[in-house]
């Protein structure tokens, strides 16, 4: 069985270089540039096109579980391959939230299942699972996700003590929202009383 794809007089954009040549695929991976295909092979002529790396998005919010309504990782996944993101790092304030080991291999189950590009999940962190993040397997997750300021659900860290427990004990990438909530509220006091309701977009980041 010819498990090969080859696709040729491509414009191959690799290592900061542009290559004009062939690409040889083998069951779904690249087997090399102007590498001489099986007989039979499936070819695709990309003449005056570039084929580019896949593209790693870091932050994204496929809404499964919980908000399927809006998305799922089947119909993410696939609008992301549209736009080339062959890979991408998912959100855990979802509903119920990854703040858990079941609940991070669940999301696990899922993807595998129905994820059409690569994936990785951020595991959620919150002022009572410090214990849960100590030991979540590095292997499942892409990084621990910090809410400082208000966030969806229970994932609000702002207990002092259990910030610095994560700083200091976990050896994961950890990626922050390093707002603080009684400064937001103060500001948004101030914006309320300057503009009434009617507060306008541009005073977002102020707040």
């Amino acid at each position: 069985m010819n498990n090969n794809h080859l696709i040729t007089n491509a414009r191959i954009v690799n290592e900061g270089k542009i290559v004009e040549g062939d690409l040889l695929l083998e069951s779904g991976r690249i087997k090399g540039i102007n590498r001489r295909a099986p007989a039979g092979t499936p070819t695709y002529d990309a003449q005056g096109c570039y084929l580019l790396p896949g593209m790693i998005d870091d932050q994204v919010h496929f809404r499964e579980p919980g908000f399927e309504h809006k998305g799922n990782i089947a119909s993410e996944s696939l609008a992301a391959l549209a736009g080339g993101t062959t890979s991408y790092m998912e959100m855990p304030n979802c509903n119920p939230l990854t703040v858990t080991h079941d609940k991070l291999a669940d999301k696990h189950v899922r993807a595998a299942a129905r994820s059409a590009a690569n994936f990785a999940f951020y595991f959620g962190a919150t002022n009572d699972n410090l214990e849960a993040i100590k030991t979540v397997n590095p292997l499942l997750t892409c990084g621990i996700k910090v809410f400082m300021g208000a966030s969806t659900g229970n994932m609000l860290v702002d207990n002092e003590e259990t910030l610095n427990g994560i700083f200091a004990h976990c050896g994961l990438i950890i990626a922050t929202h390093c707002e603080d909530t009684p400064t937001i509220l103060a500001n948004e006091r101030a914006a309320f009383e300057k503009y009434g309701e009617a507060i306008p977009f541009s005073e977002h980041p102020q707040i």
